[in-house]
């Protein structure tokens, strides 16, 4: 019997292991997630918005194609109603207009739509293209837009 005491004694002394994760552990390894997220989320929504600008410059590229057809069958470049283009991109980012159409030139322009991520967009937030006999192949602006 004595014997037996002493093995349960010794077995009892034994700290016991213990499983899991601490609350202190656990904490950490949150605060370290909300730090990464703090910094990829910015960049995350930077990179969709550049994506997403060629919502706008698809629009204008198929709006100066259609000047282009318009043009060659009447003596002026035309309206967005003229040439039977739409007033708001594939997507919906952007809404389009055309102006200044004369017989040799014309502007169009993409204007982020208020309330999407895109009127966030700084710098991009109306991309131009302006056609003139000048320049024929037309000018984009702001350039840093037109870059991918």
């Amino acid at each position: 019997m004595i014997a037996s005491q002493r093995t349960d004694q010794a077995c009892s002394a034994r700290p016991k292991k213990s499983s899991g994760f601490t609350l202190i552990e656990l904490m950490m390894v949150v605060a370290i997630v909300a730090i990464l997220a703090a910094v990829a989320y910015p960049s995350y929504l930077d990179s969709i918005r550049a994506a997403r600008r060629a919502d706008a410059m698809d629009a204008l590229l198929t709006l100066q194609n259609l000047q282009e057809k318009y043009r060659a069958n009447n003596t002026t470049f035309g309206t967005l109603a003229q040439i039977g283009g739409s007033a708001a991109s594939s997507d919906g980012y952007y809404t389009l207009a055309v102006s200044g159409n004369t017989a040799t030139a014309y502007t169009l322009t993409a204007t982020a739509v208020a309330g999407t991520t895109q009127a966030a967009d700084t710098g991009c937030t109306a991309p131009t293209l302006t056609v003139s006999a000048a320049n024929p192949r037309g000018v984009k602006a702001p350039a840093a837009c037109w870059k991918n």
